[in-house]
């Protein structure tokens, strides 16, 4: 039987509908979790991407309808979250999102494509700064937003603690042995990147099987949006008893990382024959437990220096680098190696341009890439010639530990943008995007900078800022709203790295965070302009009157106002310290009150933003636990992570978080110890003995991470 030309026609038409609709069955479902129903009014198609170094997409509305035509389905994702922000309907954030659609889609047409073939996203030490307490639901959400915002190179840390349990039992280490090894959850990532050993342990079994189930459903996600997730590979570090029941092997014994006391790790010479072994069994048993994968991670000397004769460097870090590569390429032909460029800007000395070069030359350009991410402290590609023909990527860390100070800098990210495309000496960079160490703070930072890829710049800040806000607030954001905005963007988000957090080699994001000391009387002051923060944060209180009490003005309130107020608090200090040491007892009691009212009454703000709470850290960790044993140990992990985690060195509070229950429960009560022994010093006319304050208070601060 021979159809009629019209019912070939429309067999073909249905046909070719019902396979896009299956091609984009995933970008629709994200859509759907966003807006509900009205997805049926969006009409997602894939068209096949005739240049596969450059993703695009198209929008278009008619009759109601909203087209979107793009490469992938990462791709229709940020084309659909695009749309939806510009008529200012949706903003998706850390926060939560704000959905108000319209009753009919308005005239749209727009296009957009990115030179950028990745745009990467997540730190390998967020596994242990945010995410080491999520369950599934909470990631689906973040994938979520990974895809709105266009990100198709995301890090997959999780679960690879099950690949090397069954990896070093093959080898003979027995359960005792490995208990010994691995370090707590909250640690892991140091673990990884073998800077640590043990620290916080031991991991408990239930953690393993956990973190299995979720990184198969991670990663199942993540490939079913077109995304490219970066996996783990072996980089040399081996278990002590592994070292110990291979003494024919070429292992070091590494010097403790940081300075910080951590018992020493070990690390396999890229030259033994069982550094290839080890690398390809890991990577055949994670490919059995999750699929293949088509990038790697493996960084051998992370803030660690090359255990390199000083005659024979260059051939030894070529070797280090090759092995690397062969022993993936191998498991996985045809992979691409991922390393994160840190290492070349944290240890200058080390790594001058013959030495990178050397480490790198053994590696075809197409099968490495670098993912320069620090751009906000370091200019690494700039010195380092784009890597000498490797891919590599450019970004930033933003965040650091999870602290959150509210900064950043739009006009420094849109000239940086700029200024790359125009250079012509930027060799090999495929991918953009930024890393942050944590999440949740400073949303309009991550907002800003993933939607530079695709405007490429030209977009200014100013009309950006109009749709941001219409999207965040309101269809109509007001002049007033808008002004407060402008002097934010000139107060705060002006600062592309906060310097306090290592003022004089001290961590903690202000000087409130930091262990106790009196020699803050020498600290020059806050980045940001603090004066342009109170104008802005005067209009802001006037106008979140006009506004619902679950509207996000209300959240960004609250933000300028514990980040002044803790900007206050700092100068208090100084002042409160300068007037003991000169024996005006009544000006440091005066200034005494006023930092105690203000550390607590910025906790008491904080309720409003209950994610952003010990209280939340804490039961989150809890509750990830199935025994009281183990909650015990999860509990323990989170406090520590944010308050002791560094050693002996200078690390320490390097994770400080303004969070609520913070302020009154952890930072005030230590700088009242301080300053109440330096008031009785002066009083008692006797020597302030600093060093033994300090002491006392760190022993207080071991039991507050112990204290349930």
């Amino acid at each position: 039987m021979v159809l009629p030309f019209f019912a070939l026609l429309f067999f073909c038409s249905a046909n070719g509908q019902n396979n896009n609709n299956e091609k984009t069955k995933n970008a629709k479902a994200v859509i759907e979790r966003l807006i509900g129903s009205r997805v049926n009014e969006f009409e997602l198609s894939i068209v096949e991407n005739k240049n596969e170094n450059r993703e695009w997409f198209e929008i278009e509305t008619t009759n109601n309808l909203v087209k979107i035509k793009a490469s992938n389905n990462t791709t229709i994702c940020y084309a659909a979250y695009n749309f939806l922000r510009d008529i200012g309907a949706v903003l998706a954030s850390w926060e939560g999102n704000r959905v108000n659609l319209p009753k009919s889609w308005p005239k749209y047409s727009k296009k957009g494509d990115t030179p950028f073939k990745y745009r990467e996203y997540l730190n390998a030490c967020t596994f242990g700064y945010t995410t080491p307490w999520w369950d599934w639901k909470r990631w689906e959400q973040e994938i979520d937003w990974m895809a709105l915002h266009g990100i198709n190179l995301p890090t997959a840390m999780e679960g690879q603690e099950a690949v090397w349990q069954e990896l070093w039992k093959e080898y003979g280490l027995t359960n005792n042995q490995l208990e010994a090894h691995f370090a707590g959850p909250a640690f892991l990532p140091w673990q990884r990147m073998g800077n640590i050993n043990s620290l916080e342990g031991p991991l408990p079994q239930e953690w393993f099987s956990k973190k299995e189930e979720l990184q198969k459903k991670i990663l199942e996600r993540m490939r079913a949006l077109d995304m490219h997730p970066v996996v783990p590979a072996f980089s040399g570090y081996v278990p002590k008893a592994f070292a110990e029941k291979h003494p024919e092997a070429k292992i070091t014994e590494l010097n403790s990382w940081s300075g910080g006391g951590f018992e020493s790790t070990f690390l396999l010479d890229s030259k033994d024959p069982l550094f290839k072994k080890i690398g390809k069994r890991f990577i055949e048993i994670y490919t059995k437990m999750y699929g293949k994968s088509n990038f790697y991670l493996a960084d051998s000397f992370n803030e660690i220096e090359p255990p390199v004769s000083e005659h024979n460097k260059y051939e030894e870090l070529a070797n280090y680098g090759s092995a690397i590569y062969e022993t993936i390429e191998e498991a996985a032909p045809g992979a691409v190696w991922v390393m994160q460029g840190w290492l070349f800007g944290d240890n200058k000395n080390f790594w001058t341009k013959e030495a990178t070069s050397a480490f790198l030359s053994k590696v075809p350009n197409d099968r490495l890439m670098v993912q320069d991410y620090a751009n906000d402290r370091y200019k690494v590609w700039d010195n380092q010639e784009a890597f000498y023909g490797k891919q590599w990527t450019y970004g930033y860390v933003h965040n650091y530990g999870g602290s959150n100070p509210v900064y950043g800098d739009l006009n420094f990210y849109k000239n940086e943008l700029t200024n790359l495309l125009k250079n012509p000496h930027t060799g090999n960079v495929v991918g953009y995007g930024v890393m942050p160490e944590g999440l949740n703070n400073n949303s309009i930072v991550y907002e800003f900078i993933y939607d530079l890829p695709w405007n490429q710049g030209e977009q200014s800040i100013k009309d950006w800022l109009t749709n941001y806000l219409n999207a965040r607030y309101e269809q109509k954001t007001s002049a007033s709203v808008f002004k407060a905005w402008e002097l934010l963007l000139e107060s705060v988000y002006s600062t592309k790295y906060w310097e306090t957090r290592w003022w004089n080699d001290r961590a903690g994001a202000y000087l409130l965070f930091k262990r106790p000391t009196a020699t803050i009387t020498e600290f020059k002051g806050n980045p940001g302009d603090k004066n342009k923060l109170k104008e802005a944060l005067d209009i802001l209180k006037t106008e979140a009157k006009k506004y619902d009490k679950k509207n996000f003005i209300q959240y960004d309130l609250i933000d300028a106002s514990r980040h002044y107020y803790s900007l206050c608090i700092d100068e208090d200090l100084i002042e409160c310290i300068k007037a003991y040491q000169q024996k005006d007892i009544a000006k440091g009691d005066q200034l005494f009150k006023k930092i105690e009212k203000q550390a607590l009454d910025i906790d008491k703000l904080m309720s409003g933003q209950p994610l952003n709470s010990l209280n939340y850290w804490v039961k989150s960790a809890a509750e990830y636990g199935s025994t009281p044993e183990v909650s015990k140990l999860y509990i323990k992990n989170a406090k520590t992570l944010i308050t002791l985690w560094g050693g002996e060195g200078h690390l320490n509070d390097y994770a400080s978080r303004s969070w609520q229950g913070m302020y009154k429960g952890f930072y005030w009560p230590r700088w009242k110890m301080f300053l109440e022994a330096l008031k009785k010093s002066v009083v008692n006319n006797t020597p302030f003995d600093e060093t033994k304050e300090r002491e006392l208070i760190k022993n207080w601060e071991i039991k507050w991470t112990e204290n349930k």
